[in-house]
């Protein structure tokens, strides 16, 4: 089983993120971001942390992603208290594209039940 390991700390890292998020970064432009999905690296030396945003202005999106690159070190600082891996693996913060796809899918669901 080589990605177990992997997908151990991509799952601790999602976990550990949101955490860090809501209860350490006083950012108001991440505040209504939610972390999705995590892929690391099969070395663990990056992590990409997908998140969403209960927002689909392209502004909202903007400032998220600026708060989230801004609150990178102290996210990763935690990060490194909380895992227990050797290295703290380099962050990238992604907009999760899908969980808007999905939510304009329902939408379109929706509108077809009201026809």
């Amino acid at each position: 089983m080589p990605n177990y390991r992997d997908r151990r700390v991509a799952q601790e890292i999602l976990k550990e993120v949101n955490d860090i998020l809501r209860k350490r970064v006083r950012d108001p432009r991440v505040q209504n971001v939610n972390i999705t999905d995590v892929h690391v690296t099969g070395d663990l030396q990056q992590a990409t942390i997908y998140y969403s945003l209960l927002s689909d202005k392209a502004s909202e999106k903007q400032k998220a992603q600026e708060g989230l690159d801004k609150a990178k070190g102290l996210v990763r600082r935690e990060l490194g208290k909380a895992l227990s891996i050797y290295k703290t693996p380099e962050l990238l913060f992604e907009l999760d594209e899908s969980v808007e796809y999905g939510s304009k899918i329902d939408q379109m669901i929706r509108d077809l039940h009201k026809e």
